[in-house]
Parts: C-alpha cells; sequence; structure tokens
C-alpha cells in the first residue's frame, strides 16, 4: 500500500550547534500533532530538519530517538542565513501545506488545529509570541481578532506584512504556491530573504486567512545551548550568555 503524503511539512534549517533548542522545537511539532490528531491524517505531519555543513545529531538532547516524523538532511555550506537550507527543505517536501520553524522557535500546542480551520486558504497568518526577544508581545501587531478571507484582487496580507511586522514562523502556506507558482524559498536579500518571500507569497496567493490566534513561539529555545547564540541573542542575554566569561 503506497505512503499517504502527509498534510503538513515543517521546514526546519539548524546550524547543529543547538541540540536542545532543536529538541523543544521537536517536541513542540510532536505535541500541535497530537492536539490534532482528530483531524489529521494517518502520518498527517512530517519535520525536515536541515543541517547547513554539518553533520547534526539525529536525536534528543538527552540521547533518545528522534520521533519517526522527522527526516534529517546533511546539507551543504549554505552562508546565506539558511535561505539554501530551506529551499533544499521544501524540494524534498511532500506536505499539501509547509510552515517554517526554525531550530530555536516552536509551535504551540493549538497550532494545527488553527490551520486546520483553514485548509481553504492558500496562506494563513497566524499570531506568534515574540517577546523573548522584542520590546512587543506579539507578531504581526495589527491582528486584534478573526479576520475575513481576502479575496483574488485584493492585496492579501498588505496590512500584516511589511518589514519587522511579520515573521515565517507566522504562516501555513500551500506547497502549489510556494513551490510551484513562487519557485520556492528564495535567498537573494541575505537576512532580509524572510520579508522578501513572504511578500511574494502573498502578491501571489489567490486566498489569505488572517487570525490573532497565536501559533507560534519566537526564540523559544534562547539560552538552551550556550554555544547556539545568534549575535542578537548574545546582546540581549548579555556577558554571562558567553563561554569565554569566568
Amino acid at each position: 500500500m503506497p505512503r499517504q503524503h502527509p498534510l503538513f511539512s515543517v521546514i526546519t534549517p539548524s546550524r547543529g550547534d543547538r541540540p536542545r533548542a532543536l529538541a523543544q522545537a521537536i517536541a513542540s511539532v510532536r505535541t500541535a500533532a497530537e492536539q490534532a490528531a482528530q483531524g489529521l491524517p494517518p502520518g498527517g505531519v512530517e519535520m525536515l530538519v536541515g543541517y547547513d555543513g554539518v553533520r547534526g545529531p539525529r536525536n534528543g538532547p538527552q540521547g533518545e530517538p528522534a520521533p519517526d516524523f522527522v527526516r534529517f538532511f546533511d546539507l551543504p555550506r549554505d552562508g546565506n542565513f539558511g535561505n539554501a537550507i530551506r529551499q533544499a527543505l521544501l524540494k524534498a517536501a511532500r506536505g499539501r501545506f509547509v510552515l517554517f520553524v526554525d531550530d530555536d522557535n516552536a509551535l504551540t500546542s493549538e497550532a494545527f488545529n488553527i490551520y486546520l480551520q483553514g485548509l481553504e486558504h492558500e496562506m494563513q497568518i497566524g499570531r506568534i509570541d515574540v517577546s523573548r526577544a522584542f520590546d512587543k508581545p506579539f507578531l504581526p501587531e495589527d491582528i486584534t481578532e478573526e479576520m475575513p478571507a481576502l479575496m483574488p484582487g485584493d492585496k492579501p496580507g498588505s496590512v500584516l506584512i511589511r518589514q519587522g511586522n511579520i515573521d515565517p514562523l507566522c504562516l501555513c502556506l500551500s506547497r502549489e504556491l510556494v513551490c510551484v507558482r513562487c519557485d520556492g524559498w528564495r535567498g537573494e536579500g541575505g537576512y532580509e530573504s524572510d520579508y522578501l518571500n513572504i511578500l511574494r507569497y502573498s502578491r501571489r496567493a489567490h486566498s489569505v486567512r488572517q487570525t490573532a490566534q497565536l501559533v507560534g513561539i519566537y526564540d523559544a529555545g534562547c539560552g538552551l545551548d550556550d554555544a547556539g547564540l545568534n549575535p542578537r541573542q548574545h546582546l540581549l542575554a548579555g556577558p554571562k550568555s558567553r563561554k569565554d566569561t569566568p
């Protein structure tokens, strides 16, 4: 009997130096899938972890095996903020919809249940908790309540989609939109590629659902792995976060 394709593919680039944060991200996907089990088909979620130029760990921080819904890829060094990693993982993804969860982020337990309510839409935009990283509680800032879908001819998400107001963690996107009509994930903007790709997806999406419900936690794994802090996290954590500090 042929294996059924998953409904959701979770795309996760990783530098390989955040094993505890990655384990937490994987656990968050598993919990969200368990919470949505009644609405998901068998094998309804897959998670693709792409290591950036290293052979990364295949298990949790205590050595426990990774869940069987996770697939690991050791990919060539990107050097462009994980953009090429995301593109490679999108090519391997089999789900009808894709989510982007970096290795130091997490889904909320209700994320898949929330997205299951809007599968008729090519682009779903939810709210994420960014209080661990920024001086604001949530992104996007303009979502205040459940909003109606936008129709073709409108500018989907135009109010929400601007630099600094949205992150890939906010999104659930149809794979046909991302991989067929938008050629996957482009890295021409370097660090700003997140915004440029989201803007392109929104312009080509036929319908968009916007909801104030919480779907993700940004920087959920910050501080779990001392070696895995990025420059912004180092500044927020202060000198005690550095290994060379007495």
